[in-house]
């Protein structure tokens, strides 16, 4: 059996004196896509942090093709094939839709993903590639976060909160498109509200409660009433 492309091990993290995250064990083999749920505070966002070098961990590993990435600063952490689309896009307002998505590139990964194959994808960015990117609507503006970490090639492809803020239409079409995402050699893990969204759309979960995986497996496996009691604590 191959090796995990990631492995989390005893993970603990924490802001200030606030611990977030609490002994977290897990892996993630290439080609799989998680969703990762929970409620508000659980710790999603914060594991996602971990992940690429946003967040200072307390202890424990993170694995990442078998090297130890914890405690690399996040711009090490892209160049080993590591990339975030961040709650609430976070572009720069100053740069236009290509000076956005050209900064993912600066990394100069080898890969699929370029300013053609980014535009093949999102037609509607192509035709706005001039605007101020936050002249976009909030559905285009998360075109722009995708494309934007896309285009750094990553192995491993961290989505925080994708449909956070809008339009259902808009969130069944970005999510029509994430097959194409991860059919090109990208592994994913999904941070989302929606928790019917991002179970059918992974192939499998974790259930984060207050810092600590209150269940995981296949979504296929685990009725909705066990899922509901691990997310609320009930």
């Amino acid at each position: 059996m191959s090796e995990p492309l990631l492995t989390i091990e005893h993970l603990e993290a924490a802001y200030g004196d606030a611990r977030a995250l609490h002994g977290l064990d897990f892996s993630l083999n290439a080609g799989e896509t998680l969703a990762l749920i929970g409620a508000n505070g659980a710790g999603k966002s914060t594991l996602l942090k971990s992940i690429c070098g946003l967040v200072s961990n307390k202890s424990g590993r993170v694995l990442f093709k078998g090297k130890d990435i914890a405690g690399l600063p996040a711009n090490e952490i892209v160049k080993q094939g590591i990339a975030l689309v961040p709650e609430g896009r976070r572009l720069f307002p100053s740069l236009s839709v290509e000076e956005n998505l050209i900064l993912g590139g600066k990394v100069k990964r080898p890969g699929h993903w370029s300013l053609d194959t980014i535009y093949s994808l999102f037609p509607i960015l192509k035709e706005k590639r001039h605007a101020p990117s936050t002249s976009l609507s909030g559905g285009q503006q998360q075109m722009v976060a995708i494309g934007r970490a896309l285009m750094s090639n990553p192995d491993l492809l961290l989505l925080d909160e994708l449909s956070l803020g809008l339009a259902p239409i808009i969130i069944k079409d970005i999510y029509e498109l994430l097959p194409k995402i991860t059919g090109n050699g990208v592994t994913a893990i999904l941070v989302e509200q929606d928790v019917t969204r991002a179970l059918h759309s992974a192939s499998h979960f974790i259930c984060l409660q207050e810092g600590h995986i209150s269940l995981s497996g296949d979504p296929k496996v685990h009725t909705r009433d066990a899922i509901t009691r691990a997310y609320f604590g009930t």
